[in-house]
């Protein structure tokens, strides 16, 4: 479970607000995207997220425990997917997931199965021995969610993780999610492409301008929205400058009662 509790991330002293006294909660067993234009603050708040960024004000809890005064147990129940995968590129492709299986202490005769099983699952089996700068786009992005899946992470974090991909790993990346949530644990992913999210999650909070705007289903959504024939066009409504919830403070919190409820800030 991931829990936000009001919080906000400023830069330049205060003068630029990435993000804006945002809460939110996000159960174990569900698969939860959060979409947003570019600048949207998306990636901001996963960073924070992954304790690769503190926040300015608030608190962030993983699994109950507190990402800045406990930042190593925080992360040993997560594994991140950034936007980019251009990292340790000059490790081989097998040194960099024994790399990721050292850090998070997966036992050796689990690790070597699980990694042939990952290289087989995103053809991956005759790049191990090539060096990661060596690859494409794609193949590199392969191996960021083939290191993050290793651990079996309890909290799955994703920035824009379809990338790249094609539609084959795609596919795979989707299934990879559906089945890690279904046993219980917690998928995060940020994505501009909305079909994706229509497809995949099961419930969606739309940010803009640091604030998070909707939470819920995208059927509520599409009810929140019912003049609107698309979720594409539900979205441009959401984000939107002149929409009366850009900046207005005013958004819809899911509790565990209704996840549409509606809560005047």
């Amino acid at each position: 479970m991931i829990r936000i509790d009001h919080v906000s991330k400023s830069y330049d002293g205060g003068a630029t607000n990435a993000v804006r006294d945002l809460s939110l909660e996000i159960r174990s067993g569900e698969i939860f995207g959060l979409l947003g234009p570019n600048g949207a603050g998306k990636s901001t708040l996963l960073n924070m997220l992954a304790g690769v960024l503190a926040p300015s004000s608030g608190t962030i809890e993983l699994d109950g425990i507190n990402v800045v005064s406990n930042p190593l147990a925080a992360k040993r129940n997560l594994c991140y997917v950034s936007d980019s995968p251009d990292h340790l590129l000059r490790l081989k492709g097998h040194e960099f997931l024994r790399f990721i299986a050292d850090v998070y202490e997966v036992p050796d005769a689990v690790r070597a199965e699980r990694i042939a099983s990952l290289a087989r699952e995103y053809g991956m089996e005759g790049e191990l021995d090539n060096q990661i700068q060596s690859y494409s786009h794609g193949m590199r992005q392969k191996m960021m969610i083939m290191g993050a899946l290793l651990p079996d992470p309890a909290i799955w974090i994703l920035d824009e993780p379809m990338t790249g991909l094609d539609p084959k790993a795609s596919w795979l990346l989707k299934q990879s999610m559906r089945r890690h949530a279904d046993a219980g644990k917690t998928v995060l992913f940020s994505t501009h492409v909305l079909d994706v999210a229509e497809k995949v999650v099961d419930r969606v909070g739309v940010i803009a301008h640091g604030e998070l705007l909707f939470v819920g289903t995208v059927d509520e959504m599409r009810e929140h929205f019912k003049s609107n024939g698309s979720l594409e066009e539900m979205f441009l409504e959401l984000t939107s400058d002149n929409s009366p919830f850009a900046g207005s403070g005013e958004k819809d919190h899911a509790s565990e009662k209704s996840a549409s409820a509606t809560e005047a800030r």
